[in-house]
């Protein structure tokens, strides 16, 4: 007899519309999100314990920065770009897909992950509106 293998659950796709009135703003944004693609990794849950006594805090941190560099990539793919003009975007003007390989991966990125950390803080100030949606792909 074979067996089958357990069900998994599918990616998890998220799609994102920023609503920029700049486009100086809407470039710095999207320069971002490149940074954003090249640098996203995950960190060992391990690394998130209390801190050491104040005598390691040298040692630790120089261990965690060689860990970091370690990191594995978790987001399965990103496409981000201008919207076109067209009125059914109701003014959302920038476009991003993210692909994770599951919800707790989506939950890193929206909590925990230095990458998207530094994203917010280049569009937070500057976006009018972010709408953001996910699921799970039924095809």
């Amino acid at each position: 007899t074979t067996s089958t293998p357990p069900s998994t659950m599918a990616p998890i796709e998220r799609i994102t519309l920023f609503k920029v009135p700049k486009e100086e703003d809407r470039q710095r944004i999207l320069e971002q999100y490149k940074v954003l693609a090249k640098t996203a990794t995950k960190v060992s849950q391990t690394l998130t314990h209390s801190p050491p006594p104040l005598h390691l805090h040298l040692h630790v941190n120089i261990n965690l920065t060689e860990h970091l560099q370690d990191g594995k990539p978790y987001i399965l793919s990103a496409a981000a770009g201008r919207s076109f003009d067209d009125p059914r975007n109701k003014g959302y003007n920038i476009s991003v897909k993210t692909t994770f390989a599951s919800l707790e991966d989506m939950n890193y990125y929206d909590t925990e992950c230095e990458a998207h950390k530094a994203l917010k803080a280049v569009a937070g100030p500057v976006k009018e509106d972010v709408l953001t949606t996910y699921f799970e792909s039924i095809l």
